[in-house]
């Protein structure tokens, strides 16, 4: 019986892992990896439509930087009383965006861009 129950679980594991990544790349930089939500919620943020792939341009940089910056100042603006529990208990908005400010900074300095995909 334990058998079939590590089975179970094994499959289970296998499709929680199942959802689609984002795999942002550059030559200035290691890879950067996000879950579908957040690289969504990334692409967004910079005005872009969610894509399967894609590329940021070096001249495009500066504009992305600014607008993951501005994104995240919005949303640090103090909470009502009511929603301060909560926010200390989530991921903000400048813990999921950091890696790609770095990202970007980095391609930027080194004049490289920053594509995703297959």
């Amino acid at each position: 019986m334990l058998r079939g129950a590590q089975s179970v679980s094994r499959r289970n594991a296998v499709t929680a892992v199942d959802s689609v990544i984002y795999k942002f790349k550059s030559k200035a930089t290691g890879d950067l990896i996000m879950l579908e939500p957040h690289g969504d919620q990334v692409l967004r943020l910079l005005g872009r439509a969610p894509a399967a792939r894609g590329i940021i341009e070096v001249a495009a940089m500066p504009a992305a930087i600014a607008a993951l910056e501005a994104a995240v100042a919005t949303e640090e603006a103090p909470p009502a009383d009511d929603e301060e529990e909560q926010a200390g208990r989530t991921v903000g908005l400048r813990q999921r965006v950091w890696p790609m400010v770095e990202m970007l900074k980095r391609a930027l300095a080194e004049q490289q861009p920053v594509v995703w995909g297959v």
